[in-house]
C-alpha cells in the first residue's frame, strides 16, 4: 500500500494573489477595503456561499435581513469578522452586509476546475469523502464498482447517509452554459498521480447541471427534447494557395451532393454550410489578394444557389505565397469571428490544406494565435474542428511541423486529436480521399442533428484504436460521433436549463476512473481540467507585463545584444517602484526580481517566465529563445481576446468591472 501524500492546496496550487494584482484591487480613497490574508500585502481574503446564505445588516443575531437569498457559489471578499457572522462584499471596494460563518467556505485560491467536454468519458462522481475516493481507486474491480455506484444513483431511492457517492454529473445531459458553476478546489490528493493515475481533489461545492428533482441521478435531457433550435453550421475552411485547386473543385462538389441528400430529409432547414477561404499574408506577397475572406455565410438548401454560386467564383492564387506556411489560423479565426454561429446549437468546422499554420510570434500571422490559443478560442466559442491534412510530395519536409500543430488545435479532452492527414501522392488521389473523409464527417453529424430532432441521445463512438490505423473515412466517424455526443449532451443541459441539488464538500478524481480501469496502462482522460479567476484588473496588469517583458527581449535580438537577460530585467525595471532591485540581483530568477510574482506565485508548475535566470537564458539555443518569445506573443493575442469576449465574464453582483471575473485555462497562463 502507497503512503498517502494529501496536503493542502495553499502548498500547491495557486495564490489568491491573482484577485489582488498591485494597484489594481485597491478599494478608493475612503472606502472599505477587504482584509488582507496573512503575510500578504495586497492579498485579500474570500469566500464561497453555500445553499441558504443570507445578508444582515450587522453582525449581531437581531440584525434585519438585506436579502433574503445569496446565490449559490457567489464569490465575495471578507472585510470583517465578528463572532459567528463575516462583514463580506461582491467587489473589493465596498462591503454589503454580514454572513453566517457556518454558510460559506473560506476559500483563499482562485483556482477553480471545469468539467471537461463528454466525447467519451463517463460523468464525474462526487463522493462523500476522501477515503471513499481512495479506496474506489484501490479497488481490485473498479469497474464493477463504479457501474454499482452508477445503478444505486439513477435508482431515485433514498441512499444511507454513509453511502460513499453523493452525487453525479447527468449522464443525459451536460453543464447549461449559461450556468456559471465553481469547483472550487480546498486540498488535492496525488499519490496516484505520476503512475497513469488520477489527482484527488476536494471541492467546496458544486452545481454540475444536474435537474433539481434528480436527487444526485441523472437528467432527463433528453426527454421532450423535439430538437426545435439544435441546428447545426457547418463551415468549411479551405486553402486556396497555390496548388490547391483540386480541393476547392472537390468541396464544391461535395457540397452539392450534400444539398442533394438534404432535400431529401425532413430536416434539411437544420443544417447550413459556410465557406471561408484563406492564403498568407497580403503585406509580404500583396499579389495574393486576401488573408482569410468569407466566401459566403451559412447557407441552408433552400438557398444553396447563393453558396454553390460563390464557390464555383474561388480559384486558387496565381502567385506563390512567400513561404511554404499559410495563415491557416487567420481562415480559422475569421470563421470563427465573421460567420452567424449564434444560430447554431451544433458548431462544426472542417479546414482543409497541405501547409503547416503561420504560428505565435510569426510577424506575418494575422492572429498572433499560438496552437493552443487558437484551440482555447474555439472551445470558448463552443466550436469543433476538424483539420484534414493534405500530404503531397511538395510539402514532405514540413509535414511534421504541420502534423503536431494541427494535432495540439483540434486535441480533444479524451487525448485524441480531431486530425486526419490526407494521402496525396498524386493531386487526384488526395482529392478523392478529402471528398471521402469530408462526406462521412457531414454525413455522420447530420445523423447526430437527426437523432437529437427526434430527442434520442446517441451513444459516444465505439471506434478504437490508434489513430495511425484508421482509415481517414473511420477517422471522420469517430470524430463525428465522439464531438457529436458532447454537443447532444450540451444541447440538452441548455434546453432543460435545470441546477442541481448543491453539493458543499465532496471529493472528485481528476480523470475518467471508468477509463483508468479498462486501460490501466493508458494516459488518463481528463474529466477537470483546472482554470483560474482573473479579473479585469489582473488580465490588464498581466498583459501589461508581458508586454515589457516581450520588447525587452525584442530589443536584444533587434540589437544583437549578447545580455538578451539582461535587457528583459531591464524591461521589468521600467514597471517596478524600485527599479534598483532589478540591478542588484543579477542572477536571481524573474520572479524572485519581482517580475509576474503576484500573479505567478505557487502555480502547480513550473513557469517558464517566473523561474527564468540569466544562465537559463544564455544556455538557450536561437531555436528555444525563439519559441520563448513566440509563447509570450501567443498568450498577449490570447489576452486581447479574452477582454472582448464579452460574454464569459462573471460579476458575482460586484459593480466595479475590474471586479469582474474570467476562468482562463491554467495552460494559458505564462
Amino acid at each position: 500500500m502507497m503512503k498517502s501524500s494529501r496536503f493542502s492546496l495553499a502548498a500547491l496550487l495557486l495564490s489568491f494573489a491573482l484577485l489582488a494584482a498591485p494597484g489594481l484591487s485597491a478599494a478608493p480613497c475612503g472606502a472599505a477595503q477587504p482584509l488582507l490574508q496573512e503575510g500578504k500585502k495586497s492579498v485579500f481574503q474570500r469566500v464561497v456561499t453555500h445553499p441558504g446564505a443570507k445578508l444582515y445588516a450587522g453582525p449581531e443575531a437581531g440584525a434585519p435581513t438585506l436579502r433574503e437569498t445569496v446565490p449559490t457559489f457567489t464569490a465575495l471578499y471578507i472585510y470583517d469578522r465578528q463572532g459567528d457572522r463575516l462583514q463580506v462584499g461582491a467587489g473589493s471596494d465596498k462591503a454589503d452586509g454580514w454572513i453566517d460563518r457556518a454558510l460559506v467556505t473560506e476559500w483563499p485560491q482562485a483556482i477553480t476546475m471545469v468539467l471537461t467536454d463528454r466525447t467519451g468519458r463517463d460523468p464525474v462522481l462526487f463522493f462523500r469523502n476522501h477515503e471513499g475516493l481512495e479506496r474506489a481507486c484501490r479497488a481490485e474491480d473498479l469497474k464493477g464498482l463504479l457501474a454499482d455506484y452508477r445503478k444505486e444513483l439513477a435508482s431515485g431511492k433514498e441512499l444511507p447517509e454513509d453511502y460513499p457517492v453523493i452525487a453525479t454529473e447527468p449522464a443525459a445531459a451536460a453543464v447549461a452554459e449559461k450556468n456559471f458553476y465553481l469547483l472550487p478546489v480546498l486540498s488535492i490528493d496525488d499519490q496516484f498521480y505520476g503512475q497513469h493515475g488520477p489527482r484527488l481533489i476536494e471541492v467546496a461545492s458544486i452545481d454540475p447541471g444536474i435537474g433539481a428533482g434528480a436527487s444526485g441521478g441523472e437528467a432527463q435531457g433528453q426527454k421532450g427534447a423535439d430538437g426545435a433550435d439544435f441546428r447545426t453550421g457547418f463551415a468549411f475552411v479551405i486553402d486556396t494557395t497555390i496548388s490547391m485547386k483540386p480541393y476547392i473543385d472537390e468541396t464544391l462538389r461535395l457540397v452539392q451532393g450534400l444539398y442533394d441528400e438534404l432535400e431529401k430529409s425532413p430536416y434539411a432547414d437544420k443544417m447550413a454550410f459556410a465557406v471561408v477561404a484563406f492564403r498568407s499574408s497580403t503585406k509580404r506577397t500583396p499579389g495574393l489578394g486576401y488573408t482569410a475572406k468569407i466566401i459566403c455565410d451559412f447557407t441552408s438548401v433552400k438557398d444553396r444557389k447563393r453558396l454553390e454560386e460563390a464557390l464555383r467564383q474561388v480559384d486558387e492564387a496565381t502567385v506563390s505565397s512567400h513561404g511554404i506556411n499559410e495563415d491557416a489560423f487567420a481562415g480559422v479565426k475569421a470563421a470563427v469571428d465573421g460567420l452567424s454561429w449564434q444560430n447554431y446549437g451544433s458548431r462544426v468546422m472542417l479546414m482543409i490544406t497541405d501547409a503547416g499554420p503561420l504560428g505565435a510570434g510569426d510577424p506575418d500571422s494575422a492572429t498572433g494565435f499560438s496552437p493552443e490559443a487558437l484551440a482555447d478560442y474555439l472551445k470558448s466559442n463552443r466550436i469543433y474542428l476538424t483539420a484534414l491534412h493534405v500530404k503531397n510530395p511538395r510539402t514532405a519536409q514540413n509535414q511534421p511541423y504541420a502534423a503536431e500543430a494541427y494535432r495540439t488545435l483540434t486535441r480533444q479532452s479524451d487525448n485524441q486529436a480531431s486530425y486526419i492527414p490526407i494521402d496525396a501522392a498524386t493531386p487526384a488521389k488526395g482529392a478523392k480521399a478529402f471528398e471521402s473523409a469530408a462526406r462521412v464527417l457531414a454525413q455522420s453529424y447530420g445523423k447526430v442533428l437527426a437523432a437529437t430532432a427526434e430527442g434520442k441521445l446517441l451513444a459516444p463512438s465505439r471506434i478504437s484504436g490508434p489513430q495511425a490505423k484508421l482509415s481517414p473515412e473511420d477517422e471522420a466517424r469517430r470524430i463525428a460521433e465522439s464531438t457529436g455526443y458532447a454537443m447532444q449532451l450540451q444541447f440538452f443541459g441548455n434546453r432543460k436549463g435545470a441546477t442541481a441539488p448543491q453539493v458543499v464538500d465532496a471529493w472528485i478524481a481528476d480523470a475518467d476512473l471508468a477509463k483508468l480501469a479498462a486501460n490501466p496502462g493508458d494516459a488518463p482522460v481528463l474529466a477537470v481540467e483546472p482554470a483560474v479567476l482573473l479579473t479585469k484588473g489582473q488580465l490588464s496588469n498581466l498583459y501589461k507585463q508581458l508586454k515589457l517583458l516581450l520588447a525587452g527581449s525584442e530589443k536584444a535580438f533587434l540589437n544583437g545584444d549578447a545580455d538578451l537577460f539582461g535587457q528583459i530585467l531591464s524591461a521589468a525595471a521600467q514597471m517596478s517602484r524600485d527599479p534598483n532591485q532589478f540591478s542588484l540581483h543579477p542572477d536571481r530568477n524573474l520572479a524572485e526580481n519581482g517580475l509576474l510574482d503576484e500573479v505567478l506565485a505557487d502555480l502547480p508548475y513550473k513557469s517558464v517566465i517566473g523561474s527564468m535566470t540569466r544562465k537559463d537564458w544564455e544556455d538557450m539555443s536561437t531555436g528555444q529563445r525563439d519559441a520563448f518569445v513566440r509563447r509570450i506573443k501567443g498568450l498577449l493575442a490570447r489576452y486581447e481576446a479574452y477582454d472582448k469576449d464579452a460574454t464569459h465574464w462573471e460579476s458575482f453582483g460586484a459593480t466595479n468591472p475590474n471586479d469582474r471575473v474570467y476562468r482562463v485555462p491554467l495552460s494559458m497562463l505564462p
